[in-house]
């Protein structure tokens, strides 16, 4: 049967070749699946302002799809962009009402500047003692909350345990 090329965006598949390859990846199917699953990242507010700064495609409007993979014109409906408008006026609403309750929190800045200092500070002092017990004292809350809200992290990136990981001195590595 051949090898078979599996394309994500599309959620299809077909015989792999240079033919058959090129011919879906410049197709305006393929094009399409592909934008929609950038703009699925994308920020409400930045795709609202997009669609309002162009103009409505007229071949959208009279047939209900445009042929053009890279079409400059909007092709979103007034029924979308009024909801588009609802749920970024809701974003902010949500994101004014959360600032005003809770303090702000500090940003992954300021907490790499104070880890660094933190480090630079020990390194300088010179006692490894010292070191190995602050990094222990070091608590969980100490790390940004941005960083522990990452859903589906791969173990590799999660944060040490509180205590960090303990090691047997005995332990055999090969």
């Amino acid at each position: 049967m051949g090898k078979r090329y599996y394309c994500d965006y599309c959620d299809r598949s077909f015989q792999d070749n240079m033919h058959n390859r090129k011919k879906h990846l410049n197709g305006v199917q393929h094009h399409r699946a592909k934008k929609a699953w950038y703009d699925h990242f994308r920020d409400a507010a930045a795709i609202l302002y997009d669609e309002q700064t162009k103009k409505p495609c007229r071949k959208f409007l009279q047939k209900g799809i445009c042929d053009f993979p890279n079409c400059r014109f909007s092709h979103m409906s007034e029924e979308e962009l009024f909801h588009l408008k609802r749920q970024v006026e809701d974003e902010r609403r949500h994101r004014e009402d959360s600032e005003d309750r809770i303090m702000p929190e500090p940003s992954i800045e300021d907490w790499l500047t104070r880890r660094e200092k933190r480090q630079s500070a020990l390194s300088s002092k010179g006692d490894p003692k010292t070191k190995e017990d602050n990094e222990e004292g070091q608590a969980e809350t100490d790390i940004p909350q941005q960083f522990l809200s990452i859903p589906d992290l791969p173990p590799s990136l999660l944060p040490p345990p509180p205590g960090g990981w303990r090691v047997k001195v005995n332990t055999e590595w090969g």
